[in-house]
């Protein structure tokens, strides 16, 4: 699949290739590839070459660190990168609070934490869903009260991705119980290591220590770590879903897995021929591509449309939507093919001549663990309510 680029940016697709053949490590792009997963020091290794390239914040304007691209540059170098085994940097810092803190932060916190950011000093975890709101995310219990210079919060929060590396969080938290739920929510950021904060790790499907829980016990947190105005925390909640949505669409990671299919239908035989030759097969990657190619050029144009790299409204909603099923879709046929080659520890099977891929132990958890997919970032029925009330809307 190939869009119809420019010259000048065939030449940037040239250059991020260049750039990432010459400075990927190799350990890192085989853990990737073999779907293992990374430790804290691999995601800080690939974050400090990206940064000393100007490359790692994509979406923020050159006057803060970012490399000030197009959309379709960071299309481009989003595929790249997911097509030759580069880490999906951990969203958090770099493609949510930065663009909250560049639209609503102080220029004081702009000037603190941007920089950490992007020097890998704070690693930073989200801090929205709650164990009675998750896709109902208006209907968050964690209290923040104000006392003096200071809020007291007390409360928990789950699913918190990547928090065992994290030193800083950021978190919805209500501030009042009046009106509509949502008006009574603020946007707070707060250090890991204040006391009355514990964090406890959640175990997945498969076996995995991705997420966790975080409970807040009469923590203490500044005021000064109020981002915008108290009570208006779900204008800025809305902002950054719409940079998760979009990012949770994963276009080039879904183009590398079907990639990463046809390679090994090729491989496999069943009933004297490739599987990449079995019609039901063939049909099943042939309506996947279909859909790929449909969700790529819809988020290139979605973001054609943008500023700061997220679409808005039921844009994000669709992306998301979209983007998930296709990957999970990507999943599914590539452990069905492996069939039993999926089962940890298959080395001595020998239903063919295949050798034993080196992802292929890895199989039956990455699918596990894609169940995730349309759930976080608010469910995809919650997104298909989103984007029916607004297309059905009078």
């Amino acid at each position: 699949m190939d869009l119809d680029f420019t010259d000048e940016e065939r030449a940037f697709r040239d250059e991020v290739r260049s750039f990432l053949t010459e400075n990927l490590p190799r350990d890192i792009a085989e853990k990737v590839s073999a779907g293992k997963e990374l430790e804290r020091a691999d995601f800080l290794r690939w974050q400090a070459i990206l940064n000393a390239k100007g490359w790692l914040a994509t979406t923020w304007p050159a006057e803060y660190g970012g490399p000030g691209w197009t959309p379709t540059q960071r299309h481009i170098f989003s595929e790249e990168c997911a097509l030759l085994g580069a880490p999906r940097m951990p969203p958090f810092g770099l493609n949510m609070l930065g663009p909250v803190l560049i639209k609503f932060g102080t220029e004081e916190q702009r000037r603190e934490i941007l920089p950490r950011i992007l020097s890998g000093e704070d690693w930073w975890c989200q801090g929205y869903s709650e164990p009675g709101a998750g896709s109902d995310l208006a209907s968050l219990k964690t209290r923040a009260v104000r006392d003096g210079d200071v809020y007291v919060v007390n409360g928990q929060k789950t699913w918190t991705t990547l928090g065992q590396h994290a030193n800083r969080i950021f978190c919805l938290v209500r501030t009042a119980t009046e009106g509509k739920p949502q008006e009574g929510i603020s946007f707070l950021l707060v250090d890991l290591d204040t006391p009355g904060v514990e964090m406890r790790p959640i175990r997945l499907i498969e076996g995995g220590h991705e997420v966790n829980e975080v409970f807040f016990t009469d923590a203490r947190i500044p005021v000064a770590n109020l981002v915008g105005a108290e009570n208006e925390g779900w204008t800025i909640a809305k902002y950054l879903l719409t940079h998760e949505r979009t990012n949770i669409a994963g276009v080039g990671y879904a183009i590398r897995d079907l990639e990463r299919f046809r390679d090994l239908a090729a491989q496999i035989t069943r009933d004297g021929r490739s599987l990449a030759e079995n019609p039901v097969y063939a049909a099943r990657a042939a309506e996947i591509e279909a859909d790929l190619e449909a969700l790529r050029i819809t988020n290139l144009r979605m973001l054609a449309n943008t500023k700061d790299g997220a679409a808005g409204g039921i844009e994000s909603s669709l992306l998301k939507l979209k983007g998930t099923q296709v990957r999970q879709a990507l999943q599914d046929l590539y452990r069905s093919a492996l069939g039993p080659l999926a089962a940890p520890n298959a080395d001595d099977l020998s239903e063919n001549e295949l050798a034993v891929p080196p992802d292929a132990a890895r199989a039956a958890p990455v699918y596990f663990n894609h169940r995730k997919l349309s759930i976080f970032g608010g469910s995809n029925e919650i997104q298909r309510n989103i984007v029916a009330k607004e297309l059905f809307r009078g």
